[in-house]
């Protein structure tokens, strides 16, 4: 029930007297037309059979300009709207009113596509790929209709290989990553969004994705992610995909060559979800967080440095890196286990990414030679220079 009319409210419940109902089922009540038509469809499988009757009568005699204008409302009752769907005699406007809104029931539209002779109203059904996703019967129905199009054909055929014969692809493999042992990647492949927005995860790209997966989720502690934020932060573009992950491929360059097979992997990698990247750095082995620190998206490059198989060496090197973001080193620099090695703060205090206050909070632990050294290195910011300086001066000769 969706309207707020007390009488309509009063004949569905199945409070109002008999001859309120009776009143409504002739069309004799003050009603707006959404009202009339709910109260009608409901009446029509009234316990009195006169009421029932009267109630297909009257909803026999609607005009169809009042049935279109109602079919195309999107606060009209889903009971009306599957009604209307089912209505042989409606005309093709308002099937086609029916198949657009979003409040018809998924059935009705399966009952339509399953039905209609109209050609192109099977095509503007198939058009909906999220409701054929949600509601899988309705390729069913398309593609048993004789009236369907080779287009609405296509659209059907290519929405249930992609969500459905893809989706047991990927269980199949799961099931033997884990009986193999590896429920890690077992995990990955149930629950990865195979589809990208921009372009396609093949099968054969997740399962080699899927041999750098070394975590399994229950040890896996997400605590740190700001749940308000992680929506913003989760959103992507096509084209802010792909400047990542040519990004990515540049820095790796800057470091020496990198052979064509790891270059397959990033890319494999990098047109990932957001979401999938941040899972994969979280739970992805030595070569996987080496390519995933590099990403643009501080959630992902974040999550690297909270897999818990990351070691104190990988740590060292990311804390020389000057191609990753300067949240990752402000959080190096905040752990108090990596903040006990000598070579990863020294690292980080002449590191021209580490965020200045980070820099200058760990200087009073570098050695008075390497405080020289980073006061006169002008790659790192002045204000570090100069904090350098003045320590190095208190404690005089090295």
């Amino acid at each position: 029930m969706t309207s707020t009319n007390p009488v309509v409210q009063s004949i569905i419940s199945g409070n109002a007297p008999p001859a309120a109902r009776s009143a409504a089922a002739r069309g004799l009540l003050p009603l707006p037309q959404a009202d009339l038509l709910e109260a009608l469809v409901h009446l029509t499988a009234d316990n009195d059979p006169a009421i029932a009757q009267a109630a297909q009568e009257t909803l026999a005699s609607q005009p169809p300009a009042d049935l279109l204008q109602v079919a195309s409302t999107e606060t009209t009752a889903p009971a009306v709207l599957g009604y209307l769907a089912s209505l042989g005699s409606a005309g093709n406007d308002i099937h086609e009113a029916i198949a657009a809104n979003p409040n018809t029931p998924d059935e009705a539209i399966a009952l339509l596509a399953g039905a209609t002779p109209n050609t192109s109203l099977i095509e503007l059904i198939t058009l909906n790929q999220q409701r054929l996703i949600r509601a899988p019967e309705i390729i069913d129905a398309v593609l048993l209709n004789p009236a369907r199009s080779a287009e609405a054909e296509r659209r059907a055929k290519e929405t249930r290989r992609e969500f459905f014969e893809k989706e047991r692809g990927a269980r199949q493999i799961a099931q033997e990553l884990r009986a193999r042992g590896n429920a890690a990647a077992a995990e990955f492949f149930e629950n990865a969004e195979l589809t990208t927005p921009g372009g396609e995860l093949s099968i054969d790209d997740a399962w080699a994705i899927a041999q750098h997966i070394e975590v399994a989720d229950v040890d896996i502690d997400d605590s740190w992610l700001a749940r308000e934020f992680i929506e913003e932060m989760l959103i992507e573009s096509p084209e802010q995909t792909a400047a990542n992950a040519q990004a990515v491929m540049n820095a790796e360059r800057l470091e020496g060559d990198i052979s064509p097979e790891r270059i397959s992997l990033i890319r494999r990698i990098m047109f990932m979800t957001v979401k999938d990247r941040m899972k994969l750095a979280m739970k992805g082995d030595r070569e996987a967080r080496s390519i995933l620190i590099r990403d643009s998206n501080k959630v992902v490059c974040t999550g690297v440095i909270h897999n818990p198989r990351i070691s104190a060496q990988e740590i060292e090197n990311i804390a020389a890196m000057r191609q990753v973001a300067d949240e990752v080193l402000r959080l190096i620099g905040m752990n108090r286990a990596w903040a006990r090695s000598y070579p990863i703060i020294h690292n980080l205090a002449r590191n021209p990414r580490t965020p200045m206050a980070t820099a200058v909070h760990i200087l009073p632990r570098i050695r008075t030679r390497d405080l020289n050294s980073i006061a006169q290195n002008r790659n790192v910011s002045e204000g570090v220079r100069r904090q350098a300086y003045r320590l190095s001066q208190m404690r005089g000769p090295a």
